[in-house]
C-alpha cells in the first residue's frame, strides 16, 4: 500500500518540475526580450551615428564653402577698404593665434598694413598682480598722458598700452614714440605680455582678439571687465577699435558678450565670427564702420544687428585723417 508520505513526495516533485518549466521559459523569454531591446538601441545608435556624421560632412561642406567664397570674393569686397591705414592686434589670455593670422592676412587684402601684435599673458589679469600692474601704469605714465579721472587698474594699464601703440593722427602713424619701448618692454619684464612685429610703430586701427573659449570660475567676469576696460582705452587712442572672436565669445562668460551689454558697445565695434574666413572679411568692413565714425556688432551670436553691414560702408577715397 503507497503510503501518505510516497504521495507527498510525488506532489512536490510535481510542482518543483512546473516550477523548474515556468523559469526556464520566463528566462527564454525575458533573454529573447532583451536581445530585441539591445538590436532595437543598435539600430537607433547606428541611424544617430549616421545623421551625425551627414551633419558633420554638411558642415565640412560649408566651411570649405566659406572658405572658397571667402578667397574669391574676398579681395574684392576687401580692396582699398584700409588703404593708408595700420592695424595692431591685441590678443587677449586664450585668444587662437590662427585666428589673428587669418585676421592679419584679410588687413593686408584691404590695403591695410599691421605693425605687430602683442599677446597679453593670463599673468596680466591675475588677481594677485593687480598692485603690481596699477604700480607699473603709474611708474611708466608720460607727461603727457593723462588718465580718466577715477580710472580702475585696467582703464590705466589699457590707456598706457594705447599711448605706444596706436594714434588717431595720422603724422604720427608708423612711429615709435619715444619711450614706447622702455613702457612694453617693462610690461614684458613682468611676464604681463609678449610681442610680435613693431607694435611700437603705432597703428591708427586696433582689432582685439577675443578668447576661444570663455572664462570660467569665480573671477572670469572680472577678467572680461578688465578685458573690456583695456580695449575701450584702446578705441579712446584710434580711429577705431573692433573685438573679434568666436561664437563661442558672444555666448556666457564670453567677452563679446560681456563687451556688447556694456557702455562700450556703442564705440567699439564686435564680430564673432572672426575665426572663419568670411568673418575676417567682416571684421575689416566691421574696422571699415569704425573709420566712418560708426559702430556695429556682426555675426550670428545675440546682440548683433546681421552678419555684416548692411549697407556695406563706402570705401574710403582717402587716408587716415588727424
Amino acid at each position: 500500500m503507497i503510503d501518505f508520505r510516497y504521495h507527498l513526495v510525488s506532489i512536490v516533485a510535481v510542482f518543483l518540475a512546473l516550477a523548474t518549466g515556468l523559469l526556464l521559459g520566463s528566462t527564454t523569454a525575458a533573454q529573447e526580450a532583451s536581445q530585441k531591446l539591445v538590436d532595437q538601441n543598435v539600430q537607433v545608435i547606428q541611424r544617430n551615428n549616421d545623421e551625425l556624421r551627414a551633419q558633420v560632412t554638411q558642415q565640412g561642406d560649408r566651411i570649405s564653402g566659406d572658405d572658397q567664397f571667402a578667397r574669391i570674393l574676398g579681395p574684392q569686397v576687401l580692396a582699398g577698404r584700409l588703404k593708408n591705414e595700420s592695424v595692431v592686434f591685441v590678443l587677449a589670455p586664450g585668444a587662437e593665434e590662427k585666428t589673428r593670422t587669418g585676421l592679419d592676412a584679410a588687413v593686408k587684402a584691404a590695403g591695410g598694413t599691421v605693425t605687430g601684435w602683442v599677446n597679453l599673458e593670463e599673468k596680466l589679469l591675475a588677481d594677485d598682480q593687480t598692485p603690481a600692474v596699477d604700480q607699473l601704469a603709474e611708474f611708466h605714465k608720460p607727461a603727457g598722458v593723462a588718465y580718466p579721472e577715477g580710472a580702475g587698474t585696467y582703464e590705466k594699464a589699457g590707456t598706457l598700452l594705447a599711448s605706444m601703440l596706436v594714434t588717431r593722427d595720422a603724422e604720427k602713424a608708423g612711429h615709435e614714440e619715444v619711450g614706447s619701448g622702455s613702457v612694453l618692454q617693462a610690461f614684458r619684464d613682468q611676464g604681463l605680455l609678449t610681442t610680435g612685429g613693431k607694435p611700437g610703430a603705432r597703428a591708427t586701427l586696433a582689432v582685439v582678439v577675443a578668447p576661444a573659449k570663455p572664462y570660467e570660475g569665480a573671477g572670469a567676469e572680472d577678467d572680461n571687465q578688465a578685458l573690456v576696460a583695456l580695449t575701450a582705452a584702446l578705441d579712446r587712442g584710434t580711429r577705431g577699435t573692433v573685438a573679434a572672436g568666436n561664437v563661442s565669445s558672444a555666448g556666457t562668460g564670453g567677452l563679446l558678450s560681456a563687451l556688447r551689454s556694456s557702455e562700450t558697445s556703442s564705440s567699439v565695434s564686435s564680430v564673432d565670427a572672426a575665426d572663419t574666413s568670411s568673418g575676417q572679411v567682416v571684421t575689416v568692413l566691421a574696422l571699415n564702420v569704425e573709420l566712418g565714425g560708426k559702430s556695429g556688432h556682426y555675426g550670428t551670436g545675440s546682440d548683433v544687428s546681421g552678419y555684416l553691414p548692411d549697407p556695406l560702408p563706402a570705401v574710403p577715397t582717402t587716408g587716415a585723417k588727424p
